[in-house]
Formats: C-alpha cells, structure tokens, sequence
C-alpha cells in the first residue's frame, strides 16, 4: 500500500476494534495478488500460515470493505473477486469461453465519457465494469 494509506491497525483502532493477525494476513493476500477470490486469498495465506479457516477470511473481507480498504466485483457469475480500494482499473474483460478475467484502464472510457456528457448532461462514473466477450487465446484456438 502506498504511504498515504492509512495502516490497517490505526483504521481498525479509530473504530474501536482489535487488530489481528489474521487480519493483516488478508489485506497482505489482497495486496499481493492484486485481485482475487476468497478462496484464492485463503489459499495464499494457507501456504504461509496455518490454522486460518475461509470462514475468518469471508468476514475478514466484509470487515475491510466496509472499511473502505477492500473492494469487490462481480467480473461474471462466478465468485466476487477481491482488490484494493481505489486500485488500478476496473474494468474487466471476461471470456465467454474459458471464463478468464483481464483489467483494462477505466480511460478507456473515456471517448464515451466525454461524449454522454456533452450530449447528455451525464456525468459518467466507470467504477465496476464487466465486458464480456472472447478472449484473444480462445479466437486463436477456434480458427
């Protein structure tokens, strides 16, 4: 995390609640793996430490959004996938076909944003978006 994020701990005691090592081993994952599932973040911290069960990391999750330190999407019908609040883009682009997930900039949007505002009026807010489609891998194999 960048400097000008509050730590975890002064977040957690500004709210009068305790900090834990479990905790901290969640917005570790999450700020390691860039984006990932519940499952994936458990799977990361299982491999460092013992004994934290999915169940911790689903609430710990919960606690860090509502925090405001966490975000989730939806990129498809699948599990939400977990990052950093105000992170890098958050546009996805998921394949139909294998279900793989990518991240694009939200700029590029902005031909469309400019446009809805000039016609419109409509200021818009690209926060979480999914575009789905077929992946450049899965074109390649089906020609």
């Amino acid at each position: 995390m960048s400097s000008d994020v509050p730590a975890l701990a002064d977040v957690l005691h500004a709210r009068g609640l305790r900090m834990t090592a479990q905790r901290q081993l969640v917005l570790d994952a999450v700020t390691a793996l860039e984006q990932a599932t519940a499952e994936q973040i458990h799977e990361s911290i299982c491999d460092k430490v013992a004994g934290v069960n999915i169940t911790t990391v689903y609430r710990t999750l919960d606690l860090l959004e509502s925090l405001g330190m966490v975000e989730h999407t939806h990129p498809s019908h699948g599990r939400p996938v977990y990052h950093l609040a105000g992170s890098r883009g958050q546009v996805h682009l998921v394949c139909h076909r294998c279900g793989a997930v990518d991240e694009v900039s939200p700029e590029v949007f902005d031909d469309v944003r400019r446009s809805l505002e000039k016609q419109r009026g409509f200021l818009l807010d690209v926060g979480h978006v999914a575009l789905f489609g077929i992946c450049s891998s899965c074109e390649t194999a089906n020609q």
